[in-house]
């Protein structure tokens, strides 16, 4: 189903509350999830927090393969038509993302050049961003993302002006970033002071003598002790949960390790994930670090391919129970099975291991370190998927954005 046929907003806040509430809403918890399909119903992630540089390698794409995905802030799939495949489908519940994506579309076929797509996206900032959508993108879009982006927000400002306004510091993550940057400036820090230093040694003494000392502060600890603190993260209370543990204390532990690898596992030079918790934005220059479809030499290739994306509106289970047996190549979960019961998972995992063709990849992200599926779905489905325990290990340690514990793939039809 597609964002044009969406019947309602009850009918999206009732899918989001699907995914997310799991107990009753008389309950603490069942009022927390309710506050989280609330706030997931708008604009989250204005960019992507998974490397899609991580997922192309693991997914190994190659021109004859078929793309499942979920899109959420759509960097990802946009960066995987840099590898050529054959199709890629993406899905998401909010239909800000998905208006979001396929404007993204829109712009890379129908923007005049390059330096124009940049200006929309990379920057995000820029007056003439309104002017480019008018000329060249309103009238390509459909008529439900067309509406989106003309609608107005709570200012009465249309929202594609958010292009103009910094497009980065938006959404719920967006604001998110912000407030910590205002945090941490209660505490005598400027994040974005790390931007300056000129090597990982130089990242991590700035880590360790200003930014450590505001996770070990009584006040921050009892701040994300709170779990609708961190829903600007996209954490709903079932992913607090597994991140934080048991133990008090638990989560600003795991916060600041996080922040940790984020400030000082890369150089900045090669890490634009650190550019956009620090700096709110992309970092300088033509050599800056940008996600693949930013990348100016990656522009053509991206325009040409273009037409292969598509972004529906649904979630990741019911699109693939209308997909014939054996017709897709690669899965792409980002980090939604956190969210999910056990029946869920298997449901999508039946789904998946019905629709998949030999050989076929699954990647998916966890806040903690091991994988939600053993002991939930059946072991005659995960059986037939080869889990590379080793590859995973690599590639969480790859991954630039340096948020979750563990980066996991599975093979379909591997001893």
């Amino acid at each position: 189903m597609s964002i044009t046929d969406t019947a309602s907003g009850s009918s999206i806040g009732h899918r989001i509350d699907t995914a997310v509430v799991r107990s009753s809403r008389l309950s603490r918890e069942g009022m927390l999830e309710h506050l989280f399909s609330a706030a997931f119903r708008g604009l989250v992630y204005p960019q992507i927090w998974e490397d899609p540089v991580v997922d192309m390698e693991a997914l190994a794409l190659k021109p004859t393969d078929d793309v499942i995905a979920i899109a959420s802030g759509s960097c990802n799939v946009m960066s995987y038509l840099t590898a050529d495949p054959a199709s890629i489908t993406a899905v998401d519940l909010s239909p800000a993302h998905v208006a979001l994506g396929r404007l993204k579309i829109a712009a890379a076929r129908h923007l005049p050049d390059q330096k124009s797509f940049e200006n929309f996206f990379r920057h995000g900032n820029l007056k003439s961003n309104t002017r480019l959508y008018d000329r060249y993108l309103r009238d390509r879009l459909d008529s439900q993302t067309r509406a989106y982006w003309d609608g107005r927000d709570a200012l009465g400002r249309r929202r594609i002006t958010r292009f103009t306004r910094g497009f980065h510091q938006a959404g719920l993550l967006g604001r998110f970033i912000g407030a910590a940057h205002l945090v941490a400036k209660l505490y005598g820090v400027d994040p974005r002071e790390l931007l300056n230093a000129t090597s990982i040694e130089e990242q991590r003494a700035f880590f360790e003598t200003r930014i450590a000392p505001i996770f070990d502060s009584r006040s921050f600890r009892h701040l994300t002790s709170l779990k609708a603190s961190l829903f600007g993260l996209g954490i709903p209370p079932a992913q607090y949960e597994a991140l934080a543990g048991d133990e008090a204390g638990n989560m600003t532990r795991a916060l600041k390790i996080r922040t940790e690898r984020l400030a000082c596992g890369f150089d900045l030079r090669e890490n634009y994930f650190a550019w956009q918790a620090f700096g709110r934005g992309y970092g300088p220059g033509a050599a800056a670090s940008l996600p693949p479809y930013l990348r100016r030499d990656c522009f053509e290739t991206v325009r040409r391919n273009a037409p292969r994306l598509t972004i529906e509106n649904e979630s990741l289970t019911e699109l693939l129970r209308n997909k014939p047996d054996g017709s897709l190549d690669a899965y792409v979960l980002l980090d939604a099975q956190d969210w999910m019961t056990g029946l869920q998972l298997s449901e999508l995992w039946a789904q998946i291991t019905r629709t998949a063709r030999p050989g076929a990849r699954v990647i998916y992200r966890t806040a903690a370190a091991p994988s939600p599926l053993p002991g939930k779905v059946p072991d005659a489905i995960l059986d037939r998927w080869a889990y590379r325990a080793e590859e995973n290990a690599r590639l969480t340690r790859q991954d630039r954005s340096a948020i979750y514990g563990g980066f996991h793939l599975h093979v379909l039809g591997e001893l």
